[in-house]
């Protein structure tokens, strides 16, 4: 496995997706075959696994495990392997940090616990433990996931920075605060900090205006289908080049809108179908309580793909 050194979250990050088996088992040779395929595109930093986009909230420590394992003897010689960290208790959470540490992860994702969704924002100090706690069981960069306000966890600017202050292993944030105006805010904020801390977004519906506004890069489970079109505007963006940006958006945007329809819980489950529509995957199974995607919802993947031409680009 090769050495990165101590990994700086930024670039272009895709989250990868687990596929099953007919039996919901983990299918380990077509999730190897999912990772060469988003490995081979140029231009990205890292890529992400035990995270949304896998189905973590399905998956026991054990499996975790096992697929961690995978990814690192798969790609881990290739590109830095960040592994989520999703866990309601902070004891599970620092548990997963130590395993993932052992197993030579470069970053941890930190997903905020489900626990503290029924008024944890009143109480600072909970999110502040619960990143202290896994920041001391594994000497790795921490990024932190950042949800919408709305959701009961999100963190408020005032714990965001007090976490930023006292846990010095947060290096970045993955911002889905899902509002613009308090997006522009998290990059202004954390880029002027005394130890600035990065900004990755994972706005991907609106992915080009939230790149402009000044992100470090993006962290994302479209990442899975489309990393070379985010890859290639991420440098649009850093170029300054506006025509090629529009133009790469606009390829984008007929795929992120149909990935993040509502019901927005399936957009993982949309995300294998495209795969498979695209000749990448062999089947687009996930597990209950996720289900199957209806025949005319597929179509219209089918028809974002090609109306973003990445159906004949792309198809085996």
């Amino acid at each position: 496995m090769a050495r990165f050194g101590e990994f700086v979250p930024s670039g272009v990050i895709p989250a990868c997706l687990l596929p099953f088996d007919e039996d919901f088992a983990i299918d380990a040779a077509e999730y190897r075959k999912h990772l060469r395929d988003v490995a081979a595109v140029p231009g990205l930093a890292a890529i992400t696994t035990n995270a949304h986009a896998s189905e973590v909230h399905a998956c026991s420590l054990a499996e975790q495990r096992q697929v961690l394992d995978l990814t690192l003897a798969e790609i881990g010689d290739k590109l830095p392997v960040i592994a989520g960290v999703y866990a309601d208790g902070s004891l599970a959470g620092a548990e997963i940090a130590r395993m993932a540490a052992a197993a030579g992860a470069a970053a941890l994702l930190v997903f905020p616990p489900n626990s503290m969704s029924m008024g944890g924002q009143l109480r600072p100090e909970m999110a502040l433990t619960h990143f202290k706690r896994i920041a001391d069981a594994a000497d790795l960069p921490l990024i932190l996931f950042q949800y919408p306000m709305a959701s009961g966890l999100g963190y408020p600017v005032e714990t965001l920075l007090r976490i930023l202050d006292e846990v010095p292993s947060v290096r970045a944030i993955k911002d889905w605060c899902n509002d613009p105006a308090l997006h522009e805010r998290h990059i202004r904020t954390l880029k002027g900090l005394p130890r600035p801390v990065t900004v990755l977004s994972t706005h991907s519906a609106w992915l080009m205006s939230s790149l402009i506004l000044g992100c470090g890069g993006l962290l994302s489970g479209a990442g899975s289908v489309i990393a070379d079109l985010q890859a290639a505007l991420w440098r649009a963006v850093q170029a300054k080049d506006l025509a090629a940006a529009e133009a790469l958006n606009d390829r984008i945007y007929p795929v992120v809108q149909a990935f993040y329809a509502p019901p927005f819980l399936d957009m993982h489950n949309r995300m294998k179908e495209a795969l498979v529509l695209l000749g990448r995957l062999r089947r687009a199974i996930v597990r209950p309580p996720l289900m199957k995607l209806p025949a005319s919802e597929i179509a219209r993947l089918a028809a974002a793909l090609k109306e973003a031409r990445i159906a004949f680009d792309r198809a085996a």
